[in-house]
């Protein structure tokens, strides 16, 4: 009689690398929390304002895209190591290559830093921390001044160096933000020194922007209204006075030079008009067409929908009107017997 087999007793399976890596990893982070990721960051990421030429660490946002997950949570790891490092419980950013191992702080120092400054993982507090890194400063230091707007006043009120620095952060800031432009032009409007100063930098560049017109494209624009090529001495005068304007310093006042260049420029335009004998006699007819065309276009919008009333008539309307009829006729008689003349 053949006897059963009895099977062995089996011998564990090789343990899985995989499992190992797993089991390895949560040891780690057991022990430290946080920190292990966070080092996983400062190591890898590269801080604000260092180019990629400079390191072979990569930006947050390319990180995020290899571990699957936000660039705003890697940056929470980002912000919470920064911290630290400013306290000197870890190394600074600077310090670390990818793959560096380093001696981590307790796992239960993690969850202050992490979450001791809530601007910092809130939705304004990313966007400080995106801004400070593309002006290559610590994002500690940006928001620390938002966190305090009295300080961040009081240094724009004592040193003029800070406010032009406000007054650049403000107007790269309101090309894109549509309620604060909104919020700055009635600021602008209700405050009188500041109106009439927006009024006289307006006119200054209005005539810059004349003279400008010349010097680049060449034309020129006759006061009835005419486009013309500009004579060369013209367009050459136009370009000299468009250099010495573009020379002036970024807070140099610009309103006297720019008057002088419109004013010249202005003259050299009449001037030119006057020196052609067909060119001001085509300038006389297109102004008299514009201002008939106005003055037309004036008296067709008058109603008369209501001269019936008894309340309506007044005397000087009549008179006004009889003046307005004697100057066409006879404007009318002089334009008839100037073609008579010609012919």
């Amino acid at each position: 009689m053949t006897l059963a087999t009895v099977p062995s007793e089996t011998s564990p399976a090789p343990l899985s690398d995989l499992v190992a890596r797993d089991a390895r990893e949560f040891g780690v982070y057991a022990r430290t929390g946080g920190w292990a990721f966070g080092l996983m960051v400062a190591r890898s990421v590269r801080p604000g304002g260092q180019g990629a030429e400079e390191t072979p660490k990569v930006s947050a946002k390319e990180f995020a895209e290899l571990a699957g997950c936000s660039a705003e949570r890697v940056m929470r790891y980002y912000k919470a190591w920064d911290r630290a490092a400013d306290d000197g419980l870890v190394p600074h950013f600077e310090a670390l290559a990818p793959g560096q191992e380093v001696e981590l702080p307790d796992a239960d120092v993690w969850l202050g830093y992490y979450v001791s400054r809530n601007s910092a993982t809130s939705e304004r507090g990313t966007a400080i921390t995106e801004a400070a890194e593309a002006e290559g400063i610590r994002p500690t230091k940006a928001l620390e001044v938002a966190e305090n707007p009295t300080a961040l006043r009081a240094a724009i009120l004592a040193d003029p160096s800070t406010a032009r620095a406000a007054r650049q952060a403000l107007l790269d800031r309101v090309l894109e933000d549509p309620e604060l432009q909104a919020e700055l032009a009635r600021d602008v409007v209700r405050t009188d020194d500041l109106k009439k100063a927006v009024a006289t930098e307006s006119r200054a560049a209005d005539r810059i922007g004349y003279v400008r017109q010349i010097a680049e494209s060449g034309q020129i624009k006759t006061p009835a209204g005419q486009t013309l090529d500009a004579p060369s001495d013209v367009r050459q005068e136009a370009e000299r006075h468009l250099s010495l304007i573009d020379e002036l310093d970024d807070g140099e006042d610009s309103g006297e030079w720019a008057t002088d260049a419109y004013d010249t420029m202005k003259s050299l335009v009449a001037e030119t008009v006057e020196a052609d004998p067909e060119l001001r006699v085509q300038e006389r007819r297109t102004k008299f067409y514009s201002s008939l065309q106005r003055a037309t276009k004036v008296f067709e919008e008058l109603t008369f929908d209501d001269v019936d009333a008894q309340d309506f008539y007044e005397d000087d309307m009549v008179q006004q009107l009889e003046e307005l009829q004697h100057a066409i006729s006879t404007c009318i008689a002089a334009l008839r017997g100037a073609r008579t003349e010609a012919s």
